[in-house]
């Protein structure tokens, strides 16, 4: 009889960024899942953190909060401090320093995976709104001076459009101060036709990608690699940040290649069980397998139970 038991982690830690702004959301979007999962123990670490994330930390299960942020905040929660509890499993997003020390210690506690800076990439035929587009690049740009906003577009027009959008909306952005420096991490890219497009953005694997094309359903099924697709107009982005779900902790640097966005799957394991009481029909296969591997102990283990 073989199977397998889910299992809760015992204790996660969970990175809430706020040196640049309070993000409240973050908090909900990590502790929730966590508690949903039965972890046992959750810990926050934020910088400079504002009662509206405690209030969120307090309202989604936290047990314990710090005020720590960075590597530093990373490493107290691998290797724990005098007040920081060691924990299994550490995610969240976070700036460059935060993601390479999450990289860092992982193998001494688990990690999520490479969340941050942020990433947008939009994909739009002759169809787009520029208008809408340019906010969408412009609310990732806006982050932190190393988030990435892209288009991908197979219209010349459009492009333009899109460019002088984004010029005259910063003009009146509140945090144009960081927008402005982060939209030059990214590009447009005027594709040939619309599989460029997308074979563009698979090798991209973009942590949010937007679809706004005439035919959507059509496009959906050739795109591989992103955190989360948002389709069609009304799909902002900032929604999934918010409101709509399912999650915004979301891999970048192109890990959505191999990974998906953070859920209640990161917060327990999977192991495995066997129990064996008649060994008569597996233990010969055994002995064959330890002598051709040369492991005369694993043989002499399996032939005491051929009987």
């Amino acid at each position: 009889v073989v199977g397998q038991k889910v299992i809760a982690l015992e204790s996660v830690g969970c990175y809430v960024a706020g040196g640049g702004y309070p993000l409240p959301s973050s908090a909900l979007m990590s502790i929730i899942p966590a508690k949903a999962a039965g972890v046992g123990e959750v810990i926050v670490c934020s910088p400079n953190i504002k009662p509206a994330t405690v209030v969120a930390a307090y309202i989604a299960g936290a047990d314990r909060i710090f005020s720590i942020g960075g590597a530093q905040a990373i490493g107290a929660m691998a290797y724990g401090t005098e007040s920081v509890p060691v924990v299994n499993k550490i995610v969240g997003p976070g700036n460059n320093f935060v993601t390479a020390a999450k990289k860092q210690v992982y193998g001494r506690v688990g990690i999520d995976f490479m969340a941050g800076p942020s990433e947008v990439l939009v994909i739009a035929d002759e169809t787009g709104d520029p208008e809408l587009i340019a906010a969408d690049l412009l609310a990732q740009a806006e982050h932190d001076t190393y988030s990435r906003s892209d288009l991908i577009t197979t219209s010349k027009e459009l492009a333009n459009k899109v460019k002088k959008e984004v010029s005259k909306q910063l003009q009146n952005l509140p945090t144009r101060d960081v927008a402005s420096k982060a939209i030059e991490n990214g590009f447009i890219v005027v594709a040939d036709n619309i599989r460029q497009a997308v074979d563009i953005s698979n090798e991209r694997a973009p942590e949010h990608l937007e679809i706004q094309v005439q035919e959507e359903n059509e496009l959906i099924g050739y795109l591989k690699n992103y955190g989360a697709l948002f389709i069609g107009k009304g799909s902002a982005e900032v929604f999934g940040d918010y409101c709509a779900g399912p999650n915004h902790i979301l891999p970048t640097n192109e890990a959505a290649k191999y990974t998906g966005g953070l859920s209640v799957k990161d917060f327990v394991k999977f192991s495995t069980y066997q129990r064996v009481v008649d060994s008569s029909g597996i233990a010969e296969s055994a002995v064959k397998l330890a002598e051709a591997e040369g492991l005369y102990g694993h043989k002499s283990a399996a032939e005491r139970r051929k009987s």
